[in-house]
């Protein structure tokens, strides 16, 4: 085993002329010498490793950008559309919304995972969002909810997430150029190449997305918002209502506060037929969110279509979109989405502001609608269509979640517009 030396001999480089200084300051010198250790291979050895992880992995975006970060999680190869959240807090509730199905989640919020995760806010039975893309990783957590930390979690669900990358420059380019398909990566095998190509060759428009994500037999739902996050009494006004829920990525906390408003709910799923719906004689529908392209499930928009008219009907985020669709209007895709918590919408029927809680890349084009549908909503950041009503046939739908909370509770009465919905309809029946 050899040992190599290496004598380092330093200048002092601040010398100083007579003609900048009164007192020159005389040249030091100093050695510094080290060792190592090496096998007879030219190996290091007798070194630990570092005490610092190093960059592994990769985000690579379809416009060439290349971006170096740590992973946490789960490792391998995973391709997705990349979007930005601007929420602040509630990451868990975002990992287990199925309608980030397909998407990399980049959270502009620079420091996640400080309060751990817990059982209680999860919105699904799992994650299904492609990666998590964050700039600071905590190592510590401080919620005395906090069951384990965000890097064992993802682990134990196969999902990747990647740190130490600059957020802010990703979100400044999805700002710019819209959302893009990217690839994440821990396998040093593949080549920047090969994961380009990945990320030019795989689309997520016109892909069926809900079939995926949604339950495969019809269900009761029973529980109600726990006592001790309920802040509205007597959200149950003593009648009860039969609403059929339309499983298309639905969140737990939308049948929560169902359930808390008095309702008794079948949920079924997404491709249920519209006549074993109204066989049940419910008195009411509800399409609820889902991922992707709304224009990818014709099979969806055809059972909304059989419905219309003949019960009050109720559509939340991919169920607003459905239903623009089945009316008659168009659906488009926007340029980076609507994905946070502190989204301003306005109320056009009322006049009030509420903070909303947003996640969807498609809207509905107001201008393509037929007369006698009402847009009652609309987003403050860009005027686009938030909320609809058709009250000729009972119709309401809302571009957001109702039932999130960052207001917040501004967005929660809406439910007890459809309990008034479905209550006028009984009453004319």
């Amino acid at each position: 085993m050899a040992i190599y030396a290496m004598n380092f001999v330093a200048r002092n480089p601040f010398r100083c002329s007579p003609e900048t200084s009164l007192n020159p300051v005389k040249a030091r010198f100093f050695a510094v010498s080290c060792s190592v250790s090496v096998s007879p291979d030219g190996a290091a050895v007798g070194l630990g490793e570092r005490p610092w992880k190093v960059a592994d992995a990769r985000l690579v975006l379809e416009d060439g950008s290349i971006w170096r970060a740590k992973s946490f999680g789960a490792s391998g190869t995973q391709v997705g559309e990349v979007v930005f959240n601007t929420s602040l807090t509630g990451y868990q509730e975002i990992l287990t919304d199925p309608s980030y199905s397909g998407q990399f989640v980049l959270m502009t919020n620079p420091h996640i995972g400080n309060t751990g995760v817990n059982f209680d806010d999860e919105e699904s039975t799992q994650c299904f969002l492609a990666g998590l893309v964050i700039r600071s990783l905590s190592i510590s957590t401080s919620n005395w909810r906090c069951k384990e930390n965000l890097g064992n979690y993802l682990a134990q669900r196969n999902i990747m997430g990647i740190y130490d990358v600059d957020t802010r420059a990703i979100t400044r380019r999805l700002r710019e150029d819209g959302s893009l398909i990217g690839v994440l990566s821990t396998e040093e095998s593949k080549t920047d190449e090969e994961l380009l190509e990945l990320s030019r060759t795989w689309d997520i428009v016109g892909v069926d997305l809900i079939s995926g994500v949604s339950c495969k037999a019809p269900y009761k739902w029973v529980n109600k918002t726990d006592s001790n996050w309920e802040f509205k009494n007597n959200a149950g006004n003593g009648e009860n209502f039969h609403v059929v829920a339309y499983d298309f990525g639905i969140k737990h906390n939308i049948l929560r506060r169902l359930a808390s408003y008095g309702c008794e709910i079948t949920v079924v799923p997404s491709t249920w037929p519209a006549s074993k719906t109204l066989e049940m004689n419910p008195d009411g529908v509800l399409f609820s969110n889902g991922p992707g392209d709304p224009s990818a499930v014709p099979y969806a928009v055809e059972t909304v279509k059989e419905i219309l008219g003949k019960v009050p009907v109720y559509g939340i985020c991919m169920g607003h979109q459905l239903l623009g669709q089945a009316l008659g209007g168009k659906t488009f895709k926007m340029k980076f989405g609507h994905h946070g918590g502190n989204h301003p919408v306005r109320n056009l029927r009322n006049g009030s502001v509420e903070i909303s809680s947003q996640n969807h890349n498609y809207a509905v084009d107001p201008a393509s609608l037929p007369e006698g549908v009402e847009v009652t909503h609309i987003n403050l950041n860009d005027g686009s269509c938030a909320g609809l009503a058709f009250p000729a046939l009972n119709i309401m739908s809302l571009q957001y979640h109702p039932e999130a909370s960052p207001g917040p509770h501004d967005s929660d009465p809406a439910f007890g517009e459809f309990i008034q919905l479905m209550k006028q309809a009984k009453q004319k029946a």
